[in-house]
């Protein structure tokens, strides 16, 4: 058999490529599925899950995304090598509508087969966390940024496109049948492995109009997606929390971030807090000792927290619902090396005393602070369903970097 394509014939490495492809995404598609039903459940803040539930959604995601970078791949070595080759003719180019029906899913078929993946990945790339790629590359993409908002967008498109690939599947599907089954012609049988005799295909001319259709389609999809609220599905629900009301400082926060990181599977996931306030007192001394206070009241609900931010909500974890502050009630010390706050951290329904060094760089009445912490998540009983470190690490590091201004 040819490895090269004639007008009548594909050749061997056409049909390599059409079974590699057919056999990717009917892995992808179930692995796809039913990692999004245990990932709907592990999401559920209401719904409490265990460390073999993750597990085994996060097993199911990285071999889902794996088998897609390698469809992503082999499409465009794909439609690299139909560039160079003799296009078959349509054995049923005298049927004029069908004739361009079937070059219109195909258009749809090679697009969507760049599309589906390629959504996937920018999706994994911008979001934090959770199901690597197991390639040994691709984890992170040239130009995209750890975004939420890019991963809530390209999640919504990647759905879509999902939806569009898997119409025209079984549209292309229907066609082979229709043409083996009815017609009973050798559409079907001159892509099976092996030599296959094929009849001449009529004179035919190939137009632009079936691959204009074809954008029309993905351009009705994108307008479909919007109407029906596709690209708001994926927000978080509590987005739209009360803020915490402002506080009489002696220093008033100018800017700021208040931010932690988790390991989940082995991976940083970080994350920040989007309200919080702090009333603060400081006099800088010139020896050791007591400087001043601080009272720091944070929001939890306004945790962005990459993919799991729905998942921390939950009453296994930060339980929001029923906590939806955290306050950390502390006196600042001059010490020999550098500055301290020391006093009760409360998370849930749990108070721990910690110790929060931090560097100052005072400058009139501008003060610059950045300070790390190191906390134990089984000390406020967060995710006491993950008793070990096989899912969700016990570390969680918090870093606050401010800059504020003393008040007059």
């Amino acid at each position: 058999m040819p490895s090269t394509n004639t007008f009548s014939s594909y050749g061997s490495v056409t049909k390599a490529f059409h079974w590699l492809t057919a056999l990717l995404i009917f892995t992808a598609f179930p692995l796809g599925y039913f990692a999004n039903e245990l990932a709907q459940a592990i999401y559920d803040p209401n719904v409490p899950t265990t460390e073999d539930d993750i597990s085994r959604a996060a097993r199911l995601f990285s071999l889902h995304k794996t088998v897609g970078v390698a469809v992503f791949f082999v499409a465009l070595a794909r439609i690299l090598w139909a560039l160079t080759q003799t296009k078959p003719g349509l054995l049923n180019a005298d049927n004029k509508p069908e004739a361009f029906a079937a070059e219109t899913v195909h258009w749809l078929l090679y697009g969507s087969l760049v599309l589906v993946p390629l959504t996937g990945w920018i999706h994994h790339a911008a979001a934090e966390g959770f199901a690597p790629i197991l390639w040994p590359f691709g984890q992170n993409l040239p130009l995209v940024p750890k975004s939420e908002h890019l991963a809530e967008f390209t999640a919504s498109l990647h759905w879509l496109f999902v939806w569009t690939l898997g119409g025209s599947l079984v549209l292309h599907i229907a066609g082979a049948v229709k043409h083996h089954v009815i017609d009973k012609d050798s559409t079907l049988r001159r892509m099976l492995p092996g030599s296959t005799q094929s009849p001449e295909p009529p004179a035919q001319h190939h137009s632009a109009t079936p691959a204009f259709a074809a954008l029309v389609v993905w351009g009705a999809v994108l307008i479909g997606g919007w109407g029906i609220g596709a690209f708001s599905h994926h927000s978080r629900a509590h987005t739209d929390t009360a803020e915490l009301a402002e506080v009489q400082s002696e220093w008033q926060v100018q800017e700021g971030t208040l931010g932690i990181t988790i390991s989940q599977l082995g991976s940083p996931v970080t994350g920040s807090f989007a309200d919080w306030t702090a009333a603060i007192a400081f006099d800088d001394p010139a020896e050791p000792g007591l400087a001043g206070s601080a009272n720091v009241t944070i929001s939890i609900p306004s945790l962005s927290l990459g993919t799991v931010s729905g998942q921390a909500m939950g009453a296994d974890f930060f339980d929001s619902a029923q906590f939806p502050t955290a306050q950390f009630t502390a006196d600042l010390f001059k010490t020999e090396t550098g500055y301290e706050a020391r006093g009760p951290l409360t998370i849930r329904d749990k108070s721990v005393d910690v110790v929060l060094p931090f560097t100052l760089d005072l400058q009139e009445d501008t003060a610059t602070v950045s300070g790390k912490l190191e906390l134990n998540r089984m000390d406020f009983d967060v995710g006491t369903s993950q008793p070990t470190e096989d899912s969700l690490g016990f570390t969680v590091i918090v870093l606050v970097d401010l800059i504020a201004t003393r008040g007059e």
